[in-house]
């Protein structure tokens, strides 16, 4: 059976520097795959690739055995991708609420739909279930996010990519502003995610959270995979050697 998402000698050059070196990948549906490697390994490329955001310049991408083009994060949401950034990607200037139907906003019903009217109603239930079923400490829907504390737009944030993911959901280094028990949220959200079918990319320089919620983990150095392993077959210490290249990874 052909991997959900997969990816298949992928490169990419910027100028002289060479960021994907035939970088090879792939997820199950329903799975939790961490994404390792130090920095510059190629991690945030290839998730910028396989979420439409940059377009490889060899190589081939599929989802569910058939080749598929990217152009454009709306591609890849269309097939159920969705991806938190590490910038988050949010809109500073506008409230958890648009940020969160940002693009799929809810129009009301009958003539005021077709005036442009919004029904902010649903809006507003549908992201205060998002945000506390994250667990997130959302509590002014109403203020622009950019003036909200960095756990809380990234909150905002893994919340709307959960709550509109159907395939796959990335998140780069999604717990990195959160403190503890948010922390322990979104790692929460992950098993539940996947365990309703959506496999889940999780990319993080915390071993410790790499492998509690892993199901595997594919090490990149140097823009390409160098190891596959199971989370339950290895040790944080042949992680980090694998992903320093103090130790050669296998493929399993």
């Amino acid at each position: 059976m052909a991997p959900l998402l997969q990816a298949r000698g992928l490169r990419k050059e910027y100028g002289s520097v060479q960021a994907l070196a035939g970088a090879d990948f792939e997820i199950e549906a329903g799975e939790v795959v961490g994404l390792i490697g130090d920095n510059g390994a190629g991690k945030s490329t290839l998730v910028r690739a396989l979420s439409g955001s940059e377009t490889p310049d060899e190589g081939e991408i599929l989802f569910d055995g058939r080749p598929v083009r990217l152009n454009s994060p709306a591609d890849a949401q269309a097939l159920g991708i969705e991806t938190v950034f590490q910038d988050l990607a949010l809109a500073p200037h506008l409230n958890p609420v648009q940020n969160m139907y940002l693009g799929r906003e809810i129009m009301r019903g009958g003539l005021l739909g077709k005036l442009g009217f919004m029904d902010t109603g649903r809006m507003r239930s549908g992201s205060r279930k998002a945000f506390d079923d994250l667990g997130a400490t959302v509590r002014n829907l109403d203020g622009p996010v950019g003036s909200m504390s960095g756990g809380q737009r990234q909150g905002i944030a893994v919340a709307r990519a959960a709550a509109w993911a159907s395939k796959v959901i990335f998140l780069d280094e999604p717990t990195a502003a959160l403190g503890v028990v948010q922390t322990r949220n979104v790692l929460e959200l992950i098993r539940r995610v996947s365990a309703a079918g959506i496999g889940v990319v999780f990319i993080s320089h915390s071993m410790p959270h790499v492998m509690e919620v892993c199901d595997r983990v594919q090490v990149m150095r140097r823009g390409r995979r160098v190891a596959t392993l199971q989370a339950s077959e290895t040790t944080m210490e042949e992680l980090v050697g694998t992903m320093t290249g103090a130790l050669q990874g296998g493929t399993s």
